[in-house]
């Protein structure tokens, strides 16, 4: 089967979830693309037809909660959404698929490693994987929780968000601009609202509040590509000492640091960050 730039669109019953999927069909190697919180499958686009491109079969899912999946009241800690990955890579018939996870979605797929060791072939961690909030110097929940929580945002019209996005990153792609917009929800009167209620964004925050890398490293036995936005210099968010100690803790471990880059790599620098998945293939890294 030739690889197909077009995606196509359907929702697959899981055990307990409905999930929604964009699918790229191919017959090589699987790749199953993990958006963070408050995202969705759309912002991987750019990065999955480059990988369709090469030959490789590509899935990207709405989390539970997240654009067109089900949002059901509960499961949103990391046991069940590790498990919606299990369930959904066995009803796609996509055997030890590798997981790519931005953010939140790292953590997921690092979590997804060390629940089901033998489902997996590697995991690529967008900025992602590290995250530990809860180790930061100082840190308290009830500081994060502040901090972290998201603006209001409904009710904004559609071309404003846009415009809003464009301003705040104008050396994006259009297919990036567009991707970041579903994860609105575009309403009968123009405006947009996120797919994610603030009531389980804020679960999902303290589940990863909650979550521990630290003590899952050692347990992954896949192969792990770490792609940084950001310089190891930027104060903005030191990432040094997390990455270090996940650099640390995964036996079998790659770590690129992309420059001015923005927190949604996979948005801003889809080419980049397939060269560097091209790059792990050649060399041997994930046989």
């Amino acid at each position: 089967m030739e690889a197909s730039l077009a995606p196509r669109e359907r929702r697959l019953t899981l055990p307990d979830v409905r999930l929604h999927v964009r699918e790229w069909d191919a017959e090589g190697r699987p790749f199953l693309l993990v958006h963070g919180l408050a995202s969705n499958a759309r912002t991987w686009d750019d990065v999955a037809r480059r990988l369709n491109a090469a030959g490789h079969r590509v899935v990207a899912l709405d989390q539970r909660g997240h654009g067109r999946s089900d949002k059901p009241p509960s499961g949103y800690g990391f046991d069940q959404v590790a498990a919606d990955l299990h369930n959904l890579a066995q009803a796609l018939d996509m055997p030890r698929p590798f997981l790519v996870g931005q953010s939140w979605g790292g953590n997921v797929v690092l979590d997804f490693a060390r629940r089901y060791p033998q489902a997996t072939s590697g995991l690529v961690l967008v900025d992602g994987g590290f995250l530990e909030l809860a180790a930061r110097p100082g840190a308290t929940w009830e500081d994060t929780e502040r901090e972290l929580r998201p603006p209001p945002l409904a009710g904004t019209p559609r071309r404003a968000m846009a415009e809003r996005i464009r301003a705040a990153y104008p050396d994006w792609s259009a297919v990036g601009i567009e991707g970041t917009l579903g994860n609105f929800e575009t309403m009968p009167d123009g405006t947009v609202r996120p797919w994610l209620t603030l009531e389980r964004h804020m679960e999902i925050l303290r589940a990863l509040w909650d979550h521990r890398p630290s003590t899952i490293y050692s347990q992954v036995t896949a192969p792990v590509l770490i792609a940084v936005a950001g310089a190891p210099s930027d104060k903005a968010w030191d990432k040094r000492q997390p990455v270090a100690a996940a650099e640390a803790g995964i036996p079998q471990v790659r770590v690129q640091w992309f420059e001015e880059s923005a927190h949604d790599l996979h948005v801003h620098r889809p080419a980049e960050l397939t060269t560097f998945i091209f790059q792990a293939f050649a060399d041997g890294f994930f046989s």
